[in-house]
Parts: structure tokens; sequence; C-alpha cells
């Protein structure tokens, strides 16, 4: 997006980087320590255990990053489709691999799509107040 989008294309990515960054120290570092939930039982689907974290299951990170990603959507709506569609895959493989419950996923995604909005939303705000 950087190199090959112009202005339009750096405003995405600083938006998409934004997003994942707040979701990443905000949710990741802060809220999962909050709720504790176990994992999908092995029986449910076979997978390594090995592979599993140990980190709480509730909600799924990877899909909060993955959605979050899509706050370049107001500005580069092409763009934001490119990036919904490898991130609703990240989220139905989550649930698949037996890492998180199908509510997992969804409420990753709902804390994704609220840092992109916030993401998107904050900067005006702040100005107006300010």
């Amino acid at each position: 997006m950087t190199v090959f989008g112009g202005r339009k294309g750096r405003q995405c990515a600083v938006a998409g980087l934004s997003a994942l960054a707040a979701v990443q120290l905000v949710f990741n570092g802060v809220g999962r320590q909050l709720v504790d939930r176990a994992r999908p039982p092995k029986e449910w689907i076979e997978h390594d255990e090995e592979d599993r974290p140990d980190s709480s299951s509730f909600p799924s990170g990877h899909t909060a990053a993955a959605v979050a990603f899509t706050a370049v959507a107001p500005a580069w709506p092409v763009t934001a489709v490119m990036c919904a569609v490898p991130a609703a895959l990240l989220a139905l493989a989550r649930v698949q691999s037996g890492a998180h419950y199908p509510t997992d996923v969804a409420v990753g995604a709902l804390v994704g799509l609220g840092s992109a909005w916030l993401t998107r939303h904050v900067p005006h705000l702040l100005r107006r107040w300010l």
C-alpha cells in the first residue's frame, strides 16, 4: 500500500497499522487478562497439543487483529475488500483448527471492528474537542 498506493495507500497503511497496534496493545495486552477461558477440548477437533497456545481462548486475538486492519475501508474500499476476505478466512480457520470457539472469533471480530472505527474517528473527535 505504501509503495504503490501513493497518498491514499499511505493513509490506508497508517490506518490499518494503527488499528492493528491498538488491538495488540490494549486488547491483547490488557483485555485478555480479564477473561480466562480454556481452549476447545481436543476431542472436538484433532490437533497437536504442542501447537496450542496457553493463553485464554476468549476472544480471538488473531481475528481481532485481522479485522482491525480493515480500517482502510473508508480511504480505499477496494483494498478493504482485499483485506476483509483473508480476515474472514482466518476467523474460520481459527475455529476449524480447534484454537477457538465460534463465540471467541465473533467477539474478536467485533473488537477488531471497534478498533478500526476508533482509529478512523478518534483523530477527528480530538480535533473538534481541542
